[in-house]
């Protein structure tokens, strides 16, 4: 989550169990990004030292070839030999070498069976369906089209993300055919995030009907909060046309655009600002309740 996650809220989910993963390029500058690896992986330890069971944790890393933030990050990942790595919009077959040469799994963000397909074919351990509703940059598929579409030839690793926000529907993501899913808005609304306090306020405030889905900020479509877009002195129904190329060649949706919040379309079901420790503790509780209720009924 893009100026979002830090080590504060990675280290939490870790020690909640849940695989705690931040976007490398919100350290800053890109020497910060060790500093960063080096603060969580020491916590880590330090608790596996004593006992205390912690999920590992991960980065998230757009590919940009012959980019040299990107290369540098990639160098600081396989020197800290980060346990996950998540890639984005390119082909991850440098990534999937490098990571894989310390033992590390990679995983690619997909939004087509066609993407699907290119990601298995560079190597990687697993895919992340992004689907219709997930927050930030996300497909428009729904994930009963998609999910089913890519295990007609892939029986591997699946993490299913889009609009999940409680322990149920991870439920009905599993019973949908998915291993794992991909948790973002939610944990946008916890005390640890890194999110200003209005766009908190914002996403305990929004239902479903106050996202909208534009290429116009990024260059690719993703999901906004039109609360944000209207402060920022837009009409969120009538944005500007834009070539989406020249938006993305321009590289200027950082800061142009950085009180343009995202967010996804499960946003209804966020109604407080828990600790992240108190969120996942939740999750668990939602999911058994959940599993419990259908064991009954199947019963």
């Amino acid at each position: 989550m893009f100026i979002i996650s830090n080590p504060e809220m990675v280290i939490e989910q870790c020690r909640g169990g849940v695989v705690g993963t931040f976007p490398v390029l919100n350290a800053r500058p890109q020497e910060e990004l060790g500093v960063w690896l080096t603060r969580i992986e020491s916590v880590l330890q330090s608790d596996r030292a004593a006992g205390r069971t912690v999920a590992p944790h991960g980065v998230n890393l757009v590919i940009r070839p012959n980019d040299q933030r990107f290369e540098a990050d990639l160098a600081t990942v396989v020197d800290h030999k980060v346990p996950l790595v998540i890639t984005s919009l390119g082909n991850p077959a440098a990534v999937v070498q490098a990571v894989h040469g310390y033992g590390g799994l990679v995983l690619h963000d997909v939004t087509s069976a066609r993407h699907a397909r290119r990601a298995l074919e560079a190597g990687v351990d697993g895919l992340i369906l992004v689907c219709a509703g997930a927050g930030g940059h996300a497909g428009a598929l729904s994930p009963f089209a998609l999910l089913r579409e890519v295990r007609a030839f892939y029986d591997g690793l699946i993490v299913l993300a889009g609009a999940i926000t409680d322990g149920r529907s991870v439920l009905a993501a599993q019973v949908l055919g998915a291993d794992l899913v991909y948790m973002g808005t939610r944990f946008i609304a916890t005390k640890e995030s890194g999110a200003v306090a209005e766009y908190k306020d914002m996403l305990v405030d929004a239902s479903a009907n106050d996202i909208i889905y534009t290429p116009h900020f990024s260059g690719i479509p993703a999901n906004y909060l039109k609360a944000s877009i209207v402060a920022a002195g837009l009409d969120p129904d009538n944005l500007p046309t834009v070539n989406a190329a020249e938006v993305r060649a321009r590289g200027d949706r950082q800061t142009r655009w950085k009180h343009i919040w995202g967010a996804g379309q499960g946003v209804g079901n966020i109604r407080d600002l828990p600790a992240t420790g108190e969120l996942v503790d939740r999750l668990v509780d939602e999911y058994e309740s959940a599993r419990n209720e259908w064991r009954k009924r199947f019963a």
